[in-house]
């Protein structure tokens, strides 16, 4: 394993060592020719030439936008090598099938136009197809804590260089939990974001309609992190969607998770031990945990392999196949083996019963921020997994072949360490565009933890918690009276995916008065001689905030209000105009604490 400087870093890391001169372009030349040419987890490396050809390019860029505008300045990366770069080879692990990039995937050009540098295209199970890390021509990538174990795939080597230290984050894809699985086998973050929120355009198809890029990283935030960055809509993706705004922008106090019924773990008991863990570690946390049928999981991920979704896999590499038939490796080639058996009646057949699977998983997890299981039910050994590639590979996609048909996002983290010493991760999954959900139920769980970073040996961070980015715009709202917790129109913020935030009160220049009618309601004013009121913060999603406000009856508006610790914020008021001959509640101080005198005065 590589040692030294840099070994380990974080994105945050890597930024301060450009800022304090720690780090050069001439150190990461250095760096670069201390990986050595042999590791299976490389299928192309950078040279000193396309080093020098990236650090060019963004001094030229910096000369024109200002370091404010790369955040990721110099910070190296690793890409899975079923992404198209310009100028680079790519081979889906097959080296029959290998071109030269003409154009840039748009993933890659954002993490480019941030300033990143590109140190290498990773190995993998080829065409995307496998869990294990095991099948591909290029070499086993072993799994970054015990190389007798499998480091998982089909990104296994993304997820390797990552565990490793060797780059901060890397680009891996996920169709069946190809970002996910190796993620949990070497103690990282893997994010499968929402399908369609990032483009997949110049990446080699696995299954195109269930495609995403996915991303590892040593810490939730770093992941994150990249999410802001390469996420958005791309025109020339046919697969690429708008983010309606309408998602939670983060978990309900207290986080509810839901867990399976049942728990498969194929006899694994260390892998069970762990899991459990985890869920009482997330239950001290005063996490809220209920479990539900997971039987319509089960059935949806059976058709991703069992229906004609694997036609979906052979569909474009027909051509490719009748010219090299010779190409495939021999697990790959079993795994799609029925490919062509299926009919177009069978698509739809698949199509319609994924469609009805879906509804009944978004029905079940209503209600709940996450559904929590493990990334995967067990592990096996590099020797196992050779004797039978099909049948423990299948195993392997447990938790996992059902997100991408049922319109998921996930997030792998790290769990506890099984007994042995090997990794054991927990997936949070929930409905699309919840991504930042995701990211804060992840964080709670790493900084309590506290585990090491990947394989390296290296600390969690000890400073306080990365800000997480957001990810999921949303208007922080005061409200004053009726839509406060537990009172008759609270409702209308919880049915739009609001999330309380806090209780506080306003700066000291409002007065309150109480307005007549079903049910009742106060009247913030701001006025010369006022008060500090009661107020609850709330966060509602963009999406959402426009619907709120046409329903705001006169005379209520939203408007800005000041708070106490001069935050200005979004909230219920109403003009001085409005309150002419109402009851003047101010010296109650806020609207729960006049409620409660009503109450008791009758």
């Amino acid at each position: 394993m590589m040692t030294g400087p840099c070994i380990g870093w974080t994105i945050d890391e890597w930024q301060q060592g450009y800022r304090n001169g720690e780090v050069t372009p001439t150190t990461l030349s250095a760096y670069l020719a201390q990986i050595p040419a042999h590791d299976p987890a490389w299928i192309t490396l950078c040279d000193n030439t396309r080093l020098a050809a990236q650090f060019a390019a963004l001094e030229e860029r910096l000369a024109l936008v200002g370091p404010a505008s790369l955040p990721l300045y110099g910070v190296p990366f690793a890409v899975k090598d079923n992404i198209d770069v310009a100028g680079w080879p790519t081979t889906a692990a097959c080296p029959e099938f290998r071109y030269i990039a003409q154009t840039t995937a748009p993933v890659v050009a954002r993490l480019q136009a941030a300033g990143a540098i590109l140190i290498g295209k990773t190995n993998m199970d080829q065409f995307a197809t496998g869990l294990s890390g095991t099948r591909s021509p290029y070499g086993i990538v072993p799994n970054a804590l015990n190389p007798a174990y499998i480091a998982g795939g089909s990104s296994s080597g993304s997820a390797s260089v990552v565990a490793r230290g060797l780059v901060p984050f890397a680009l891996g894809t996920d169709t069946a939990g190809s970002g996910r699985v190796p993620a949990a086998y070497n103690h990282i973050v893997g994010l499968k974001p929402t399908r369609g929120w990032w483009s997949t355009r110049g990446v080699v198809p696995a299954c195109r309609t269930l495609d995403c890029v996915s991303v590892f990283a040593l810490t939730v935030a770093d992941a994150a992190h990249i999410a802001a960055i390469v996420a958005g809509p791309d025109a020339e993706d046919p697969y690429s969607r708008e983010d309606p705004q309408r998602a939670a922008p983060g978990p309900s106090d207290p986080m509810t998770l839901a867990i399976p019924d049942t728990l498969e773990f194929f006899g694994d008991h260390q892998a069970a031990r762990a899991f459990a863990t985890t869920v009482e570690t997330l239950k001290s946390l005063g996490a809220r945990i209920e479990t539900i049928d997971f039987a319509p999981f089960r059935a949806l991920a059976d058709l991703l392999y069992q229906g004609p979704w694997v036609a979906e896999r052979i569909a474009p590499l027909t051509a490719f196949l009748e010219r090299q038939p010779a190409a495939l490796h021999p697990a790959v080639r079993a795994a799609l083996a029925g490919a062509m058996n299926f009919s177009a009646c069978d698509a739809f057949h698949g199509e319609h019963e994924r469609a009805r699977l879906s509804a009944l998983i978004a029905q079940t997890l209503r209600g709940f921020d996450a559904l929590l299981v493990p990334t995967a039910p067990t592990i096996d050994t590099i020797a196992d997994m050779t004797r039978d590639p099909v049948g423990r590979n299948t195993r392997l996609g447990f938790y996992t072949n059902f997100v991408n048909l049922a319109d998921l996002c996930a997030l792998a983290v790290p769990g506890a360490f099984r007994e042995d010493g090997l990794a054991s991760g927990v997936t949070f999954i929930a409905p699309a565009w919840h991504d930042q959900v995701l990211a804060a139920l992840g964080q709670i769980l790493e900084r309590h933890l506290d585990a090491p970073l990947g394989a390296t040996g290296r600390p969690f961070p000890s400073r306080a918690p990365q800000a997480l980015p957001t990810l999921c715009p949303s208007v922080s709202l005061a409200v004053v009276g009726a839509h406060m917790r537990g009172l008759p129109l609270n409702g209308a913020l919880t049915s739009r995916q609001a999330v309380f935030r806090e209780r506080t009160r306003t700066a000291s220049c409002y007065r309150l008065y109480a307005l007549p009618g079903t049910p009742p309601r106060p009247c913030l004013v701001r006025e010369a001689h006022g008060s500090a009121i009661e107020v609850e913060i709330w966060d509602i999603p963009l999406g959402y905030f426009g619907a709120l406000v046409a329903e705001v009856p006169a005379p209520l508006a939203i408007g800005t209000v000041m708070l106490a610790d001069q935050r200005a914020v979004k909230g219920f008021i109403a003009e001085a105009v409005a309150v002419q001959g109402l009851t003047d509640i101010t010296a109650w101080g806020g609207w729960r604490a006049y409620l409660q005198d009503r109450k008791a005065a009758r």
